[in-house]
């Protein structure tokens, strides 16, 4: 199914964090930003953390994450 299929509803991915990938458990279009909520479309996803297994939507809620959380763990 792709985004062109008629009926297509966009759905939330379940994804398991990876140091340089990530691998899909549940089948959908995007995640959530930990920090923002917003949205990110899977082919767009670049940054993410391995230890608190989060995406963010851009370096700077990376960043954001980096500096109110630490590391992780």
């Amino acid at each position: 199914m792709n985004i062109f299929d008629k009926g297509f509803s966009p759905s939330e991915a379940s994804v398991r964090y990876l140091d340089g990938d990530y691998v899909v458990l549940k089948q959908g279009s995007f995640v959530r930003c930990a920090m923002t909520g917003r949205p990110i479309p899977l082919d767009e996803l670049s940054y993410w953390s391995v230890d608190r297994q989060e995406a963010y939507a851009d370096a700077g809620a990376a960043h954001d994450a980096f500096m109110r959380y630490g590391r992780g763990n």
